[in-house]
């Protein structure tokens, strides 16, 4: 239906992006992320053409 609707066949995409959280949030200490020994930050696209995509990232003092 998503491809019939909108003419992209990205519908899948959708689905696999609702699966994923949207954003964020690490701590900052002394001006480095706080992550574990085998943690990483990924940034996915699930999409299947190439778009420009934006990303913002908001630094919170807590």
């Amino acid at each position: 239906e998503h491809c019939k609707k909108w003419g992209d066949c990205n519908g899948y995409a959708h689905i696999r992006a609702a699966l994923m959280k949207p954003c964020l949030a690490i701590p900052i200490e002394d001006g480095k992320l706080v992550l574990g020994q085998w943690q990483q930050i990924v940034l996915i696209d699930f999409d299947n053409r190439p778009r420009e995509r934006e990303i913002i990232v908001k630094i919170v003092k807590g």
